[in-house]
């Protein structure tokens, strides 16, 4: 059985239940926790998917369908600082998304569903897929379409319902 806090991640898809890695980010976590807890990403989409590599959410745009040029620009006002670590980025893993700087993350988080070493040390990871590796590739597999100048945006959106931290 593992120490991790786990938290239930429930989306229009299914659910996946993620075992957060506080001992390698504690800050993170905590963020993402308290992010949680606010209920901050209920409502919010997978905005962003690209097969074999990882399906994007939790940022706040995405809950204003009249605003889909914004999305994936969203934050919660303030940036956490990184927390790289040696947890690599293979299928399950749950990472930050941040822009260029490494200390631009916030709220955004990434679900690698291929392996994606190529980001170890580059991203913060934070947690993996512990149950629910079936909704992981359920999400995956939703069609995409070319906007914005990249093939990764949704034909179908699915919506975070809620993330539950689980207590032990």
């Amino acid at each position: 059985m593992s120490d991790y806090t786990k938290a239930v991640i429930k989306t229009s898809k299914g659910d996946m239940t993620v075992e957060l890695w506080d001992d390698v980010a504690p800050n993170t976590v905590a963020n993402f926790i308290k992010l949680a807890g606010e209920g901050f990403y209920e409502g919010t989409r997978f905005h962003r998917i690209i097969k074999n590599f990882m399906i994007q959410g939790g940022c706040p745009n995405t809950k204003d369908m009249d605003a889909q040029d914004l999305w994936g620009t969203g934050n919660p006002g303030y940036q956490v600082k990184a927390e790289f670590n040696d947890r690599g980025h293979q299928k399950g893993v749950l990472s930050m998304a941040r822009a260029q700087h490494p200390d631009s993350a916030g709220c955004q988080f990434f679900v690698c569903n291929g392996d994606a070493s190529f980001l170890d040390g580059q991203y913060t990871a934070f947690g993996t897929v512990v149950e629910g590796m079936d909704t992981l590739d359920a999400i995956s597999d939703i069609p995409v379409e070319n906007r914005r100048g990249e093939n990764s945006w949704p034909t179908e959106l699915v919506e975070v319902k809620s993330i539950t931290v689980l207590e032990d």
